[in-house]
């Protein structure tokens, strides 16, 4: 299970550089160098880590930054932000808007794999926070005291997809409460509607769970999925 990278710089040598180093460490990357069709991209596809050039036209790296930390699956991810600056501004910039990392260009080959492997485990697991597995169980689905019975069809850490009678508000709070396989007790999240895919199925995404909960559906998520 390659992790995912997304590398945006305007400047081709860099991007290519960085592309080049990252897919001979056994990374899948996609390399953009306009950074509107980045913010376009990580509103519907998900990375595990992902590379932003501070200083780009259009969109710089700054607004780039703010628009991953607001898009949908891409929210915690690791951000490097590259610059040929060694600025105190730039730096607090890009740290109050959400970067992980700063690196300096030009590139480092070792510095860059060194940091990839400090961050491989947080990006394993922001990978398997958004896998999602098949499942059809019960769901009993409690909003503003109304109880509705739905089926689930898939689940991860972060989320699950149910079959539902109607359709819901997106930002809406629904208390769940559901079994997993070989887990014994109900688990009990509250969580939020992030999307309707179509009438009869809304995704929802876990926003509140008690500590036993998350170790149970971890345990769970880990048990099926092969790194």
């Amino acid at each position: 299970m390659a992790l995912k990278l997304l590398v945006v710089d305007d400047e081709l040598e860099v991007l290519n550089g960085i592309k080049s180093l990252t897919e001979s460490l056994g990374y899948e990357v996609l390399a953009l160098a306009d950074s509107r069709e980045a913010a376009e991209r990580v509103n519907r596809q998900k990375f595990d880590g992902i590379f932003v050039d501070a200083h780009m036209p259009n969109l710089d790296g700054l607004g780039l930054v703010r628009a991953i930390r607001n898009s949908p699956s891409n929210s915690s991810v690791p951000i490097f932000m590259l610059t040929a600056y060694e600025d105190l501004r730039t730096m607090r910039e890009g740290f109050r808007a959400g970067i992980s990392f700063l690196m300096l260009k030009p590139i480092d080959p070792v510095q860059l794999a060194r940091l990839l492997r400090l961050m491989q485990g947080a990006m394993l697991r922001e990978k398997r926070s958004y896998v999602r597995l098949p499942l059809r169980t019960l769901v009993q689905c409690r909003i503003d005291q109304r109880q509705y019975k739905s089926v689930s069809l898939d689940i991860g850490e972060g989320g699950m997809l149910l079959e539902f009678p109607g359709e819901l508000e997106v930002g809406l709070e629904v208390e769940l409460r559901f079994s997993l396989p070989r887990i014994p007790d109900l688990l009990f999240p509250t969580a939020k509607v992030i999307r309707m895919e179509f009438p009869g199925r809304v995704a929802v995404q876990f926003s509140e769970m008690s500590a036993v909960d998350r170790k149970a559906l971890q345990d769970f998520v880990a048990g099926l999925v092969k790194e």
